[in-house]
């Protein structure tokens, strides 16, 4: 097969570890995004599939590469992509297939442990070697365990579920909402118990969100939400900044209508130094890394290549993203 496949990036650090992953007869090359448009469209002529890195392929270079009919991207999310217009151009998007699952899953877990026990305030007090310091005064209302507590998952997907299944473990009710149905098979594995979203923001101790980021969940969580949630609750967000309003949030931290937040992602990032949220010691805040694995990158592209050799070899892709 001929290089019908492309690796998309301003260097060509990993082109190495896609061939490593390739099909027999499988070749793809590296085409440098930092060069000009019109150089990239040359270098992709006659290329079937695209593997992006970052997650972007511009309007006006897909005007430019007809022979594209794949975008394939190395992660979940694909919200910096058109999909709409590209879609319109014959060129679909597909997205890494569940290959972060496991680490996005693990790393939601871990902060719901570290917000839950203060682990950030714990370590920066031993540091400062003031030992335990004045913790056991002033957090011990809110050190709680896990156990016993219904945790709702917004989003029951590949990571929602992997994080409901991890779960059952620590003795948890799990609850979900979601707009696609899930099988009752799966239900019933996880012990999951569907809501509407409202019952679940005022029935769970702990919210967390598993969405990708389209119109329909742009700000999903805002002031509404908050309203109906417990005074008790804990929200950990590791899909999408965007998707929780941060303004919003902010204001509910300062009512204190919810008890604590855990964010591996942002509206803006890198958020500024001044971003009001750094003042709670009650929100625990890490720089969108819940993906960043070895596995996880090896899982990604392995699937990656997979999915563009199968469409430079006239099949269909797996995986596609729609637009929203």
């Amino acid at each position: 097969m001929a290089a019908s496949v492309a690796y998309l990036a301003p260097d060509g650090a990993l082109l190495e570890s896609f061939q490593g992953h390739a099909p027999e007869g499988a070749e793809i090359k590296w085409v440098d995004s930092s060069q000009s448009i019109e150089q990239q469209a040359a270098d992709l002529e006659g290329v079937a599939a695209v593997i992006v890195s970052p997650s972007v392929y511009p309007v006006e270079l897909a005007r430019l590469t007809p022979s594209v009919r794949l975008v394939q991207t190395t992660s979940a999310g694909t919200d910096m992509i058109d999909k709409q217009t590209l879609g319109e151009l014959g060129i679909r998007v597909a997205n890494n297939g569940g290959g972060n699952a496991i680490s996005v899953a693990e790393h939601t877990i871990t902060l719901l442990v570290s917000v839950y026990r203060k682990m950030q305030l714990q370590y920066n007090t031993v540091q400062a070697g003031e030992w335990a310091g004045s913790i056991r005064q002033d957090w011990f209302s809110q050190a709680h365990e896990i156990a016993g507590k219904t945790v709702g998952i917004i989003g029951l997907g590949r990571i929602g579920s992997r994080v409901a299944r991890r779960l059952q473990g620590w003795e948890c009710e799990i609850i979900y909402s979601d707009v696609i149905p899930v099988d009752p098979e799966l239900e019933a594995e996880l012990g999951a118990t569907r809501m509407s979203m409202d019952e679940l923001l005022q029935t769970a101790d702990i919210i967390t969100l598993h969405v990708p980021l389209g119109r329909s969940t742009t700000k999903l969580i805002s002031d509404r939400e908050f309203d109906l949630m417990k005074p008790s609750a804990v929200l950990i967000n590791a899909c999408r900044g965007p998707v929780v309003d941060e303004a919003a949030l902010i204001r509910a931290m300062e009512a204190k209508k919810i008890m604590a937040a855990g964010l591996d992602v942002l509206e803006e990032e890198p958020t500024s130094p001044d971003n009001p949220l750094f003042q709670y010691d009650n929100v625990l805040i890490t720089p969108h890394l819940a993906s960043f694995t070895q596995e996880s990158g090896e899982r990604s592209r392995a699937f990656a290549m997979y999915n563009t050799a199968k469409v430079a070899g006239g099949e269909d892709p797996e995986s596609i993203v729609l637009p929203d």
